[in-house]
C-alpha cells in the first residue's frame, strides 16, 4: 500500500483523529525525556517534530512514530555531561550517518531474529510499564519525568513499585478527580456517545479528556477546595514559551564543528547509533505486529530513515531519535492507518510550540496519564497471556521472562535477557528434534532428523548413555547433510567405550560428513 494509494479523505479522517491523539501522548514525552537527559527542553520538541516529518516521510512504515526515546536517556545523560551539548549534537550527527551505513550493509535483518514470543512479550511489558508509571502521575505525584522506563527512579532512591505506594499515601484531590473522570470518558466514548450521532465519530475521546481535564483544573482554581494543579509544582504540561514564532531560531542549540576532531564524539556516537538502531527495529517489528492491515516495513530503509532524523536532529539542535513502542501504540489504537499521522503528529508539535505555549501549559498531567494508562491496558489485555499460555512453555516461558525483566530493569536490558532465554528454549526444542532413539530386543537406531552441530551436544550424550549393554547401535545419518566435528568427538568417546558394554555400533550414510574427512570409529554400512 504506497503513500499515494493511501491519499483519501476516509484514511486522513482517521490519521487526523490518530494524529491528534499522538501529539496529546507525545508532547509530555518530548518534555520529559530532554528534561532527564539534561539537555534543553525545546531539544526534546525537535527531536519529536524531527522524527515525525523527517522520519516519517522516509520510513517504509505506515504506523510507526519516531521521537526521543527513554530508553537512550542514561546514555544521552552521561555523553551530555562528559561532552556539552553543542559537542554531543556531533555525536548524533555521526550515530545518523553510522545508522544510514547500516541500512546500505542490511544490517535491519537483526529483528529478525528476535523470537516471535519475545516481541509479543516485550509489546505486553511496555503496556505494563506504561500502566505503572502512569499511576502516581494519575494521582498527582509528578516527580519522575514522563514514560521512565526504568524500574529505578532516576534519583535512585526509588523504584516503580514504592513509587506507587508513596503516590496512593500522598494522592492528590484535584489529580483523583480529573483522572478518573478522564478515564470514565475513555472507557464510555465509543460506546455511550459516538451512537448519538455522526459528529461525535468525528471527535477522538482523548480530546474530550484533555479540554475537560482542562476545564475542570480551572473550575478547582476557581474554587476553595485545594483541588486546584498548579503548573509550579509539576502537575501541568511545561512548554517554553516564545516571545514570538521567530524567537525560535534563536533558541535552537548549534553541533560544536570543531568537536568532529575529538574521538570521543565518534564512540558516543557508535554507541547511540547502535542502541537507537536495535530500539528502532524491534519498535518497527512490533509495529507491525499491532498494524490491523499487517503491513509489512523494511528495516533497512527504516534505519536510512532514522539516519536521516538523526542528521538532521543533531543539525537543529535536538536529541537522537529513535521508532518508540508507546506513540506507535498510539498511533494504531486511536486509528491511525498511513503515515500522515505521524505527520501531522509533528506539525502540531510544531505548532504547540510556536503558538500554542501558553495554552498547553494548562493541561493537567493527570488527563494525559489517563489516556497513558488506557494506552497501555490494551498493549496487555488478558487474552494475550492465554494465547501464549495455549501455545506451550516454549512460548509462554520466554514471553513471561521478558515482562518481567522489562518491568524490574528497563526495555533494552530485559528484552536482551527475554531473547536469551528464548534462544534457550529454540536450542532446547531444535536439539531434541534433531533426533530420535528407537529400540527393538537387542538392536538400536539413532537418526540424525537434521544437521547436527555443537548445540545438539547435550541431546547425543544423553541418547547415547541411555543404550542397554549388549545392544547392536546403527547411527544413520542419511538426513543429516552435515554432521560437525563436536558431535563427532561425542560420537568418538562413545565408541571408544561401547566395548566395555558389550554395544557394537554401525554407521549408516556418515561417511564425507566429517569436517576432517574421516569417519568415528567403527565400521560404515
Amino acid at each position: 500500500m504506497t503513500l499515494k494509494e493511501n491519499i483519501g479523505k476516509d484514511h486522513l479522517r482517521y490519521d487526523a483523529a490518530a494524529g491528534l491523539v499522538v501529539f496529546l501522548v507525545a508532547l509530555p514525552l518530548c518534555l520529559g525525556i530532554a528534561l532527564a537527559s539534561g539537555a534543553p527542553l525545546l531539544a526534546g520538541l525537535v527531536a519529536g517534530v524531527v522524527g515525525g516529518i523527517v522520519v516519517g516521510f522516509f520510513s517504509g512504515s505506515d504506523v510507526s512514530v519516531s521521537g526521543p526515546a527513554a530508553g537512550l536517556t542514561v546514555i544521552v545523560a552521561t555523553a551530555i555531561h562528559t561532552l556539552g551539548y553543542p559537542s554531543f549534537l556531533a555525536a548524533v550527527i555521526v550515530a545518523g550517518v553510522l545508522q544510514i551505513a547500516f541500512g546500505a550493509l542490511r544490517l535491519g535483518a537483526i529483528a529478525d531474529y528476535v523470537p516471535t514470543a519475545v516481541i509479543k512479550g516485550m509489546l505486553a511489558a511496555i503496556g505494563i510499564v506504561i500502566v505503572l508509571k502512569q499511576i502516581p502521575h494519575a494521582l498527582g505525584r509528578d516527580l519522575d519525568f514522563e514514560m521512565d522506563m526504568s524500574f529505578i527512579e532516576p534519583d535512585g532512591k526509588e523504584n516503580t513499585l514504592s513509587a506507587i505506594v508513596k503516590s496512593l499515601l500522598s494522592a492528590s484531590g484535584g489529580a483523583v478527580v480529573i483522572s478518573l473522570v478522564s478515564l470514565f470518558i475513555l472507557l464510555t466514548w465509543d460506546k455511550l456517545v459516538v451512537p448519538r450521532g455522526k459528529i461525535f465519530k468525528l471527535i477522538p475521546a482523548p480530546l474530550v479528556v484533555v479540554v475537560v481535564g482542562t476545564l475542570i483544573n480551572e473550575a478547582f482554581r476557581l474554587g476553595t477546595n485545594g483541588y486546584h494543579l498548579k503548573g509550579e509544582d509539576g502537575h501541568l504540561v511545561s512548554l517554553p514559551i516564545l516571545g514570538s514564532p521567530v524567537d525560535i531560531v534563536g533558541e535552537l542549540s548549534r553541533p560544536l564543528w570543531a568537536a568532529f576532531k575529538d574521538q570521543r564524539i565518534y564512540i558516543t556516537g557508535v554507541t547511540l547509533a547502535a542502541v537507537a538502531s536495535l530500539e528502532s527495529l524491534l519498535a518497527l517489528e512490533a509495529g507491525q505486529r499491532l498494524d490491523p492491515y499487517k503491513r509489512i516495513a523494511l528495516p533497512n530503509r527504516e534505519l536510512v530513515a532514522q539516519g536521516l532524523g538523526n542528521i538532521t536532529s543533531g543539525l537543529l539542535g535536538g536529541l537522537p531519535v529513535t521508532s518508540v513502542v508507546v506513540r506507535t501504540s498510539a498511533n494504531v489504537y486511536a486509528g491511525g492507518r498511513t503515515r500522515w499521522s505521524t505527520i501531522l503528529h509533528a506539525c502540531l508539535l510544531l505548532a504547540a510550540v510556536l503558538f500554542l505555549g501558553r495554552v498547553l501549559n494548562h493541561v493537567p498531567l493527570a488527563a494525559l496519564a489517563a489516556i497513558l494508562i488506557v494506552i497501555g491496558s490494551k498493549l496487555a489485555p488478558r487474552s494475550l497471556f492465554q494465547q501464549m499460555w495455549r501455545e506451550g512453555l516454549g512460548a509462554f516461558v520466554p514471553f513471561t521472562v521478558t515482562i518481567l525483566a522489562i518491568v524490574f530493569t528497563d526495555l533494552l536490558k530485559g528484552v536482551l535477557i527475554g531473547l536469551a532465554i528464548g534462544v534457550f528454549f529454540v536450542i532446547r526444542t531444535n536439539s531434541h528434534a534433531a533426533m530420535i532413539v528407537v529400540s527393538q530386543d537387542n538392536y538400536a537406531l539413532l537418526r540424525f532428523n537434521k544437521d547436527i552441530s555443537f548445540v545438539h551436544k547435550a541431546e547425543l550424550k544423553e541418547k547415547l548413555a541411555a543404550i542397554p549393554e549388549g545392544t547392536t547401535l546403527i547411527i544413520d545419518g542419511t538426513r543429516a547433510l552435515h554432521v560437525d566435528r563436536d558431535a563427532f568427538e561425542v560420537l568418538d568417546d562413545f565408541v571408544e567405550n561401547a566395548k566395555f558394554k558389550d554395544i557394537k555400533v554401525e554407521f549408516k550414510n556418515l561417511r564425507g560428513k566429517r569436517p576432517d574427512g574421516e569417519l568415528a570409529s567403527g565400521r560404515e554400512s
